[in-house]
């Protein structure tokens, strides 16, 4: 099924079974440019989502999502299970269902103006990536950024997109106006390893350019180590490698996130590493025996490694106000210790 032609109140067949039962769902929209991929265009009720209070992650702000799913594919994403609210499941379908809102910044626009109490701020980012390939084409960020700077909005976005770079002109002109954080996710440097975990995403090279784009253009950007890899990209020296070249390429911050592995992403990640890292399961599964998150131990000491590395490079220290800038207070790291811990034994 081809782009152009088709009327905006078709439904195609091959839908997922159930997906047309969706309220606001117009067509799916499937295209050589995107193989593998079925974009599911939606008229959406309302743009701005209030998060519960008792979330991880961003709890109690509002978020906008203009996208369901995810074609960046990281294994480890934890967005992956809010895929399964829509009936669909958090592995293939995750990457390769994709909700499109493409009426959001309309919607946002209303929103905003009749809101009688305004947010302090929203944030785009945190759930799906609003800078996945899917914008190249729908293009959604202009219009919602707009919106936003009219109504004199504060707003963070985070992304590992390069598309971002196209916007870097409203960027700085909605600056100029309202507070603008920017913050791009970089935290494999390794080709390889980029391409089996992250296979949807730029690479860490076009990632760093965009970068320095967004700090040549006056605009301020923090770098989300995230997730740090255990076994993968954890070590001393890969931690510096990767805060050095943050530095080079003008991080205004670096924050960093240890790997987060909940129910359902838990199973996915270990099937990757038992697949593309046998050697690794023995220790993940000592590792991860608490459940979601990694030993103490070992998260201390991998906050002690980036602590050093930042020292070094001459980056900022994580403070809360750091964390806040993105409202991150779900996602925030235990204190680094006085002292290194002996490194515990994983691998």
């Amino acid at each position: 099924m081809r782009w152009q032609g088709q009327r905006v109140d078709a439904v195609d067949g091959g839908a997922l079974p159930g997906l047309a039962q969706i309220t606001g769902l117009v067509r799916s929209v499937q295209t050589p440019e995107f193989q593998g991929i079925t974009f599911h265009e939606v008229l959406a009720k309302s743009a701005l989502n209030h998060v519960a209070a008792t979330a991880r992650v961003m709890p109690g702000e509002y978020t906008i999502n203009p996208y369901r799913g995810c074609s960046h594919a990281c294994v480890y994403c934890y967005a992956r299970p809010t895929h399964e609210h829509l009936g669909m499941g958090l592995g293939d379908d995750f990457e390769t269902q994709i909700v499109v809102k493409t009426n959001i910044a309309e919607v946002l626009r209303r929103e905003l103006s009749r809101k009688r109490v305004l947010p302090d701020r929203v944030a785009l980012g945190t759930n799906t990536d609003p800078y996945q390939r899917a914008e190249g084409r729908y293009a959604l960020m202009p219009g919602i950024i707009d919106a936003l700077t009219d109504a004199r909005m504060p707003f963070s976005i985070l992304t590992k997109g390069t598309l971002i770079r196209r916007d870097i002109g409203r960027l700085r002109r909605a600056a100029d106006h309202v507070d603008v954080q920017l913050g791009l996710s970089i935290a494999v440097l390794d080709d390889d390893l980029q391409r089996s975990i992250e296979p949807g995403t730029p690479s860490a090279t076009a990632r760093l350019e965009t970068l320095k784009a967004i700090r040549d253009a006056g605009l301020d950007c923090t770098v989300f180590a995230a997730p740090l890899l255990p076994g993968l990209t954890d070590s001393a020296e890969q931690i510096d490698s990767l805060v050095g070249a943050l530095a080079d390429a003008g991080a205004t911050n670096v924050l960093p996130t240890l790997l987060y592995l909940q129910p359902g992403v838990k199973e996915l990640y270990f099937a990757w590493l038992q697949r593309e890292r046998p050697d690794l399961v023995a220790g993940y599964r000592r590792l991860y025996a608490g459940g979601t998150q990694a030993s103490g131990d070992y998260q201390k000491l991998v906050y002690r490694r980036l602590r050093d590395a930042l020292v070094r490079h001459g980056l900022p220290i994580p403070n809360r106000d750091t964390h806040e800038l993105f409202q991150l207070r779900g996602k925030r790291p235990s204190p680094a210790p006085s002292e290194v811990p002996a490194a515990p034994t994983l691998f």
